[in-house]
């Protein structure tokens, strides 16, 4: 190491560093201020008057040190107005405000009942346009809860969660956001579930995805927000020609969203009164790629039941695994147990089991004997905005109440998706279907669409519970679980579903 190191390069080695400049001079005025005492106290204590004059200077040297604590307290430490360029702190007298401090600095007033708001407004991505933002909210007596930024290529997208007096009008918030600069504001209605931060909600929705395919379109419906999701399959079950793809890598259009389906078909999602950000586009294709990679998937849980004669049978999930046990079933219906069913050609009762079981366009109940066979099915379909429900019991296993506990159960959980309302399209003729939907104990709709029958069941009432005429096993019983809100090719009024 050179004899010239610099003193940062020591620390920077770990060896001691010694300022023996600083030390000599130290002790330096050390020496000189003993010198300077010795020499006042030999001049005034040797006086005539050195008692007095010391005394005197005691007095003096406290009188000025009081003096500096009270003129330190009353003026503070804040340095002259005029160098800060800010308002005097007070008036002359302590701890009052005056003037406009006051005015600013007086605590809100207490605000009574409160709702909950999403707010999405677009501003300029310029310092202080939040800050701004902000302040006009506050003014309103709103509380910003949470806030996320969208950037945009001429702005930003914030959207925030907030709770806002419950007297206080939309058009208020929206008036005063306007003014401080924000445009394309958006308010709806929030509630306790939007509490909970982004990240933790994205990691629950890829999680549920992860455990059930299924769940997919309702994740990305409570990931997007109030939005109308379609999907549609590869190839038309009808026709069985190829339908419109999207590219790999998804389209994004304003306010249409077009994902690749992880079978190969295309997901819509469609919002028109707000577009879509980068940032949110992003995150769907996130969810999808992951639904992608981990293939089909479904809950294997059951539910083991004792019906009234004795026979055993099972309640679970079914997908496209079972297509061939579910045609052997097909092969045991009547021909009018299938028309009424599918609503069309006899023939064609086969095409639509890939679609139909598929967990991409909803759920599927599947009712197994004691030896394996499916001899019920009920479908959970989800049509945009609407979901349809849809039963098919073989003629050998009907009037023993199969068909009752699988429309209770679809029901409950089109309940637990959130789901306003269900539909079912049947035949006037069909007086079993009509028999089970009265028998859900819901508000009903009936219509007739194309010489068919559309019975519409309100699910905000009371929530459904699944009817058990029939003993269960508790013992081996373990219950379907998952609950999901799911996208399917519409088929009201198609006579097919």
């Amino acid at each position: 190491m050179t004899p010239d190191m610099s003193d940062v390069t020591r620390a920077k080695h770990g060896r001691p560093v010694h300022h023996w400049r600083r030390d000599l001079v130290e002790l330096a005025a050390l020496f000189t201020a003993v010198a300077v005492a010795d020499g006042v106290a030999n001049l005034i204590g040797h006086g005539p008057d050195g008692p007095a004059l010391l005394v005197i200077s005691a007095v003096l040297l406290a009188a000025t040190a009081g003096f500096h604590t009270w003129w330190a307290r009353r003026h503070g430490h804040a340095p002259p107005t005029s160098d800060t360029d800010a308002r005097p702190p007070s008036d002359g007298r302590t701890g009052v405000l005056s003037g406009e401090d006051a005015a600013t600095s007086a605590p809100l007033p207490a605000v009574g009942a409160t709702v909950l708001l999403r707010m999405r407004t677009t501003v300029q991505d310029a310092p202080g346009s939040l800050a701004t933002l902000c302040t006009a909210l506050a003014q309103r007596q709103v509380d910003i809860l949470s806030l996320q930024t969208h950037p945009l290529a001429d702005g930003t997208v914030d959207e925030f969660l907030l709770r806002a007096p419950a007297e206080l009008a939309t058009s208020e918030i929206t008036r005063s956001v306007a003014q401080a600069g924000g445009t394309s504001t958006w308010i709806e209605r929030a509630d306790a579930h939007d509490l909970v931060d982004a990240p933790t909600r994205v990691l629950g929705l890829a999680t549920r995805t992860a455990l059930d395919a299924s769940e997919l379109p309702l994740a990305l419906r409570q990931l997007l927000g109030r939005c109308t999701i379609r999907s549609l399959p590869a190839t038309s079950p009808v026709s069985g020609r190829a339908t419109q793809g999207a590219p790999v890598e998804g389209a994004l259009e304003d306010t249409v969203m077009r994902l690749r389906a992880p079978e190969g078909g295309v997901i819509t999602v469609e919002r028109p009164y707000l577009p879509f950000t980068p940032t949110e586009f992003a995150r769907a294709r996130a969810l999808v790629e992951l639904d992608a990679r981990l293939g089909p998937r479904v809950p294997r849980g059951q539910d083991m039941l004792t019906l009234p004669e004795g026979n055993a049978i099972t309640v679970q999930r079914a997908d496209v695994s079972d297509v061939e046990a579910a045609k052997e079933m097909h092969e045991r219906c009547s021909p009018r147990t299938l028309s009424m069913r599918y609503h069309g050609p006899v023939g064609d009762a086969d095409r639509y089991l890939n679609h139909l079981l598929s967990p991409s366009f909803g759920r599927t109940l599947a009712v197994r004997t004691a030896s394996g066979r499916i001899v019920g099915l009920g479908h959970l379909l989800w049509d945009g905005d609407e979901t349809e429900v849809a039963l098919l019991v073989e003629d050998d296993w009907q009037r023993r109440g199969i068909g009752v506990e699988l429309l209770g159960r679809l029901v409950a959980m089109a309940v637990e998706a959130g789901c306003a309302s269900v539909y079912a399209v049947t035949q006037a003729s069909n007086t079993g279907m009509v028999a089970a939907m009265r028998g859900l104990g819901l508000p009903l709709d009936y219509q007739i669409e194309e010489g068919t029958l559309v019975i519409t069941a309100r699910l905000d009432t009371t929530p459904v519970t699944s009817p058990q005429p029939y003993a269960q096993h508790h013992g081996h019983s373990h219950a379907p679980h998952g609950t999901g809100n799911g996208i399917g090719q519409g088929s009201r009024g198609t006579g097919r579903a």
